[in-house]
């Protein structure tokens, strides 16, 4: 039996003056995938977002959430989802359960379940023991996760995350993938999020390689990771000419000299390395694998890294927390 398509969107535009921020495009999300949205800033994500969780009207296409019109069918849309926004979005003068029973009112939980709902979410991102706290004395990663556990609260079928661990440490960004993970195990959600990080982006089944509104490659991180090619090579020899021309006359190899080392691409790399080892007649001093990631797509694809653009992102949300930051003293 098939997966049932939890979003489908087809042929969705939307404009802003003569601007085209989505330019036609089409894709499904089958129930329970974690989907990743891919691309740098301004190429369409969060627009795409927006239109999906009925925050902005399309121009034209048509986007399905759970089986309900986005244009048409807002609120029965909205009761589907969660989002965890690009930017913080809580009241940081409630406490945390103050912030999740205002969430709980305006999506009509019945206060029958309401306590028992919010114990359980809160108890879910480790944060039952401050429920008590003022949000204003939570760290960042802290309030991610509350946010997070506000998206959850009405058991929505799809939770949308956009950058959702944007300027979070490494630690934190890695436990609040751990919830996510573990929540889609459980209960079967479907994730759709858009993020910078090659290695966020890695735990979705499919990914959308998004560019100047367009949608430029859709696959797995597999498969999207294939058309680069194979396998990069490095190694030092203890004749590196001598070396490079073995490559080239044993195993018909191409390889590049920066006078230290040599690197060359070749498929299923891991097998080839014991081969050459093995039958190698210059003495290899060292040697090394580094297989494709998603930002080298992202490279053959626009020309342009998408690590770049991660950086960028990075400074201008250090730039914006420390403007907040003066602002309050």
């Amino acid at each position: 039996m098939p997966n049932k398509h939890m979003i489908e969107v087809k042929h969705l535009v939307k404009n802003y003056g003569d601007l085209a921020a989505v330019n036609d495009i089409s894709f499904t999300v089958d129930e329970g995938e974690v989907f990743g949205l891919l691309g740098p800033n301004g190429a369409g994500k969060t627009t795409v977002i927006n239109i999906l969780c009925t925050l902005s009207k399309l121009n034209s296409g048509k986007a399905l959430i759970n089986g309900f019109d986005a244009d048409r069918q807002r609120s029965q849309v909205r009761q589907s989802i969660g989002l965890v926004f690009q930017d913080p979005s809580l009241d940081d003068r409630l406490t945390a359960l103050e912030n999740l029973e205002f969430h709980s009112r305006v999506y009509n939980i019945p206060r029958s379940v309401r306590k028992e709902r919010m114990e359980q979410a809160l108890n879910m991102v480790e944060l039952w023991e401050r429920r008590r706290d003022i949000v204003k004395t939570f760290s960042g990663g802290m309030k991610r996760r509350l946010e997070l556990a506000r998206g959850l609260l009405h058991h929505p079928r799809v939770l949308f995350l956009d950058e959702p661990t944007l300027g979070l440490d490494p630690q934190t960004r890695h436990r609040l993938w751990d919830f996510i993970l573990d929540l889609r195990q459980r209960e079967g959600t479907t994730v759709f999020l858009t993020t910078h990080y090659m290695d966020e982006a890695e735990y979705a089944n499919h990914i959308a390689v998004m560019d100047y509104g367009k949608i430029i490659a859709l696959d797995t991180p597999q498969e999207l990771k294939g058309m680069v090619g194979g396998d990069m090579i490095t190694l030092s020899a203890a004749d590196n000419q001598r070396a490079q021309t073995e490559l080239k006359e044993r195993y018909q190899i191409e390889s590049k000299s920066d006078g230290e080392q040599l690197t060359f691409e070749i498929a299923n790399g891991d097998r080839f390395i014991p081969t050459l080892i093995k039958e190698l007649k210059t003495e290899i001093l060292s040697i090394s694998l580094r297989r494709p990631t998603l930002d080298d797509v992202f490279l053959k694809l626009t020309g342009h890294r998408l690590r770049d653009e991660a950086v960028k992102s990075e400074l201008k949300e250090m730039v914006r927390q420390f403007g907040r930051h003066q602002r309050r003293h």
